[in-house]
């Protein structure tokens, strides 16, 4: 089954080229996840959407779901570590900031190992929403920061 670029469905130890490039590390190749927005998400939406506490968890979607991605997505980054445990299955633009939930363009398996990994940028994310719903930033802002690089979006937008 073909989704976004992606082939699910191959079977286990079928040998396959890497698609996408881990030279970009700790961000994700954007060829492979350029980052898709929740449309229902817009700055004159965000009191009744992110900034409403426990609002992600009615779109998160289900790991029976993001677990299929996940494992194609280490096959496709060629990662030499297969263990899925190993990976959060990550939203390049955060749920937090109105990310597209489902879009696999939207979604990576982002290591848990390095300095600069999935627990540090969820702090981020965290961040730029508070951020975003005190009315420092915009969402625009904050989304624009955190798709071009989440390790320097703190410090582009003046948050941090």
């Amino acid at each position: 089954m073909a989704i976004s670029g992606l082939i699910l469905g191959a079977s286990a130890g079928t040998a396959q080229a890497s698609t996408c490039s881990q030279s970009y590390l700790p961000l994700p190749d954007p060829t492979c996840t350029p980052g898709v927005y929740n449309p229902d998400v817009t700055q004159s939406t965000i009191n009744s959407t992110i900034c409403v506490s426990g609002w992600t968890a009615t779109v998160r979607p289900p790991t029976s779901y993001t677990n299929a991605l996940k494992a194609q997505g280490i096959i496709d980054y060629g990662y030499s570590d297969t263990n899925m445990s190993d990976y959060e299955e990550d939203h390049q633009i955060p749920l937090e900031l109105g990310g597209s939930p489902r879009d696999p363009g939207n979604l990576w398996p982002e290591p848990h190992s390095g300095t600069k990994n999935s627990t540090t940028k969820d702090g981020v994310e965290t961040k730029l929403k508070n951020a975003v719903c005190k009315g420092t930033i915009t969402l625009n802002a904050a989304r624009t920061a955190i798709k071009t690089n989440w390790t320097t979006a703190l410090s582009v937008t003046g948050i941090g």
